[in-house]
This record gives structure tokens, sequence and C-alpha cells, in this order.
């Protein structure tokens, strides 16, 4: 696959260095926001490797990407937007729909980081932060840096979210989440229970569908759009949600705020009946589900698209969280934490999406950078 994508000019960079002991800045992750921060810290004059240093917990480029099911490709995939100075059509093309994601996409973020030799250091997994005096320690799997600065990208993907609900152990059928899912042909005879009214809920019910019988169950009732998602409603819902993490509250999903936007195959689903949505369940059985009311399903599996949550555990010793549970964000386009200026968040809250991502690493790279004196 990877021979038929265009091959751009890139430079004869050399391999990633060692972890430094000490730099200004550290960018934990290499996915969208962590590969924008970068690009934008060394526009302002900051060398990877010394002033600078990208960290990794996968063992190659490609971000959460690498780990997407078989079946999504580019033809299925929400837009992917272009990090800056690259685009994504110089390396993949734009002739290739049925290319999976998880093939495409990381070749796209390897191009990048060697096209602008942003010398990431993988795996290397951040375990712990902690504040020493002026300065911030990174402990890792590989040692620990020191540093002035820290920009987190580490994504949602190492997080999956699953409720809490009574009975779970129980369950004699399979149970997984969005993360673990391969492929429908697996589930071919079984009962499937879908659980989620995000995107990938949708896609994967979708998919499932057409090989098994399902079950639509979500929280609250499904919002579909009556109109294209475009870039008012998206500033709107990005809107939403940075009013949400400025006042110190837990982050929304795009999709809560806006709604599921009602396309072709949505619409061919709803043709086909898998649509009929069934409220949450109370209570998992041995062989089902069952609500409050007695009424019981049987199923033999059970598949949670309830979404992730923020990877930031390895953030607590630095205390960052609110009274309300949330991270009280500030700065620009809210990528900065008001109990710790030195450190920023990107991919998290309103720059959860590949766009939002995209501005926020410039965001970050502009006034961390301002802020330690740097620039």
């Amino acid at each position: 696959m990877g021979d038929s994508f265009p091959r751009p000019l890139m430079s004869t960079a050399a391999a990633p260095p060692p972890l430094p002991a000490s730099v200004d800045i550290v960018v934990i992750g290499a996915g969208q926001a962590g590969l924008s921060t970068a690009y934008h810290l060394k526009r302002l004059g900051l060398e990877p490797g010394t002033r600078f240093v990208v960290i990794d917990r996968s063992p190659a480029p490609g971000g959460a990407w690498q780990f997407r099911w078989p079946s999504l490709t580019l033809s299925t995939v929400n837009r992917i937007h272009d990090l800056p100075g690259l685009r994504f059509a110089e390396v993949v093309g734009t002739d290739q729909p049925d290319v999976q994601a998880s093939v495409a996409v990381p070749r796209y973020f390897a191009v990048y980081e060697q096209t602008f030799d942003l010398r990431v250091v993988r795996p290397v997994e951040a375990t712990v932060v902690c504040s020493r005096s002026d300065r911030l320690v990174v402990e890792t799997t590989r040692g620990s840096i020191e540093t002035r600065g820290l920009v987190n990208a580490t994504g949602t993907w190492e997080r999956p979210y699953v409720p809490d609900i009574p009975g779970a152990s129980r369950f004699r059928g399979r149970q997984l989440h969005t993360k673990d899912y391969r492929t429908a042909d697996e589930f071919a005879g079984l009962h499937v229970v879908i659980v989620g009214a995000g995107i990938s809920a949708i896609q994967l019910l979708d998919e499932i569908s057409r090989v098994t019988t399902t079950t639509w169950v979500t929280r609250r009732e499904p919002q579909f759009l009556d109109r294209p998602f475009d870039e008012n409603l998206g500033r709107a819902a990005v809107a939403i949600v940075e009013d949400r993490v400025r006042r110190g509250l837990p982050p929304a999903s795009v999709v809560s705020a806006t709604g599921i936007p009602l396309t072709p195959a949505i619409e061919a689903m709803r043709a086909r009946g898998v649509l009929e949505r069934l409220p949450m369940f109370d209570e998992i059985v041995e062989d089902g589900i069952r609500w409050a009311d007695g009424r019981t399903l049987r199923a033999d599996v059970i598949l949670w698209c309830t979404g992730f949550r923020s990877a930031l555990d390895h953030l607590g010793p630095l205390m960052l969280r609110s009274e309300a549970g949330g991270i009280t964000m500030t700065g620009r386009l809210a990528t900065q934490v008001a109990r710790d200026p030195r450190v920023h968040l990107v991919g998290y809250g309103p720059s959860a999406s590949t766009i939002g991502a995209n501005r926020a690493g410039r965001a970050a790279a502009e006034e961390l950078t301002k802020f330690l004196g740097l620039t």
C-alpha cells in the first residue's frame, strides 16, 4: 500500500537522540496536537532534542490512529486535517479512499516527523510529573527529565470509559470497548448490544448490523442534525466546550454539544431499521441486560462505545483539578492551566479535534515560550 503513495522530499534527519536530562520544554505525546506543538516550537527557534523534546509511549509514529479498527478507511473517517507545513495529500494523495486510516495517518505522521526533524523519542512513557521549586520533573520509563515547561498532548486513547453498571461481572458473554473493536465478522450469529450515541457508535452499529442482529442503547435520546456539520456549527460546538474548561468543568464531547450529522449513511441505516434506539438499561444479568421495569433482553456481546477520558493521571502530583472536577484552563485558546501556567494541555477540551489540536499546538508553543522568557 505504502509504495502507491507519492513520496515528498524528505530530510536526511539523524535517528532520534537518547532522552536528555534537562530541556526547556517537554512535549508528552506525538499525536496531532503534540506534533503541531513541536513544529511551532521549532519555528520559534527552539532546537528539538536540546531545547525541547517530544516523548511518545507508542513504538512507532501515528498516535492513536495506528490502533484504529481496519474498516476505518479514509472514506469513512471524519476529515483528517493537515498538520502545519505539510499537507496530508502530499503524502497520501487524493485518490486513496479505501486505504486504512491506521496505515495512512501513521505514514503521514512518520513523514512529518522526518521532514521537520522533530526527533521524537519513543517508546517512552511519562509515569509521573512533579514540581521541584521552579522546575518540573517528568519521570519516565527511561529516566527523568527536568524541564521549565510542559505541553501535555496525551489525548484520550489510553483511557477508555465504561460506565459502572450493576451486574457487569456476572455477564457470561463478551464485553468490549470501541478501543478493542477489530471487525464485525467476529460477531456473526451473535446478538450485539451497542451502547453509545457518538460517531463511533453509529459507525460500528452500521457495520455490525450488516452481519448480525443488534440492539442500540443510549443514555439520552440521540440528536440528529438536519443540516451539514459546517464551520459555523463547529465553532459553536468548540465555544461550548471551551466555556466549560474555562470554568473548571470536565470537558464535553463535540457530539454532545451539536448532535450527529445526518449523513446519507445514517439515512440508509434508518431505512434498514437499525436506528431504533432503546434507553439505557439498569442492570447486566448473566445472559443479557435488564431495565428497571423488569424488561430483559438476551445478549451475547455488549460493545461499549462510551468514549474516552483524558489521559492525565501522570499529572496527579501537580494537583491541577478544580473543585468542579475538571481543570480550569486559560490562555488564548484555553490551553494554559490556570493553577500552573508552566503547564499547557493540548488535545484537551476544545482542542480535542484534529483541527483544534493544530491551533492549540501553535497557541501553546507561543504562550509557553513567552511565559518562560524563551522568545
